[in-house]
């Protein structure tokens, strides 16, 4: 039986898009239509702290206007915390989680957190004390050695590189549900993925190693893992990625400058990027 090619793009509310999510949600976009697939619209607002209505809107206005259009309804990760909820209790009832109240000052100052390329580790301060009773603030972590164990070797399959290894220690003990929230990044991108049944998954290089974590969860879980497809950062001029928290330059201000959409589209396309922008190498 054939598989349907389903993608999606999953952006947070939490500023307005810039090139590299476009460039982001294009490759998406192509690789469903060329498939004769689905493209799917998923808006990541389970940071209720930093998410905006307003951006909300933005990224709906940003994608008409560059002709990036999705299929079926606008899924919202604030509507689905029941659904996260249950990954969380399935995971603790195969004991592969537990409580942690440490703080991230604790965490980097501890001696023992070695640092991994997103930050410091967590060195498993709390694992093994974990207390049903105390009602204190806390995120749930994932025991990394234990769910290696239990899910055994893994692999993901990456469009152009074939099958890549699971690390499942790489990240160390990840978070699976925030202090402030029900869910994490990690959780809530596998458990949509799946309940969406996303196929084939095009996102920035940056996330590649996340992929690990994913992967991981996706075994634990009982879901199968999609394809892969890692594609090259978007840079300034500066070479540094575009970012939000950078006030990258945003779509809403090459559409106030007159900008062609449709020319900015075709140029990407064909590898053409405005001038200042590039694809980062290596």
């Amino acid at each position: 039986m054939t598989t349907e090619f389903i993608t999606r793009f999953a952006p947070s509310p939490t500023g307005r898009l810039h090139l590299g999510h476009i460039w982001s949600a294009m490759h998406g976009f192509d690789m469903s239509r060329a498939a004769n697939g689905r493209f799917f619209l998923r808006i990541e607002d389970i940071d209720q702290g930093r998410c905006r209505p307003q951006f909300v809107d933005g990224i709906f206005e940003d994608l008409h206007w560059l002709g990036l259009d999705w299929d079926g309804d606008v899924v919202f990760q604030s509507d689905r915390s029941s659904a996260y909820a249950d990954a969380l209790d399935r995971l603790r009832a195969m004991d592969l989680v537990y409580r942690c109240w440490c703080s991230r000052a604790e965490i980097s100052a501890s001696a023992g957190a070695p640092q991994g390329d997103v930050g410091p580790t967590y060195p498993g301060t709390c694992k093994g004390r974990s207390s049903p009773t105390d009602s204190r603030p806390h995120c749930w972590r994932l025991d990394s050695a234990k769910a290696a164990v239990v899910a055994g070797p893994l692999i993901w399959r990456e469009y152009g590189r074939g099958a890549i290894d699971v690390d499942p220690a790489l990240f160390g003990d990840v978070v699976i549900a925030r202090k402030d929230a029900e869910t994490s990044y990690h959780l809530a991108v596998v458990v949509d993925d799946a309940a969406q049944g996303v196929s084939d998954v095009a996102r920035g290089a940056d996330l590649q190693n996340a992929t690990h974590i994913h992967r991981l969860l996706q075994n634990l879980l009982g879901y199968k893992s999609p394809r892969y497809h890692h594609h090259g950062l978007i840079v300034g001029q500066d070479g540094v990625r575009l970012a939000k928290r950078k006030a990258s330059p945003t779509i809403q201000s090459m559409r106030d400058a007159g900008v062609d959409p449709v020319g900015l589209m075709r140029g990407l396309r064909s590898g053409v990027f405005p001038v200042g922008f590039g694809l980062a190498r290596g």
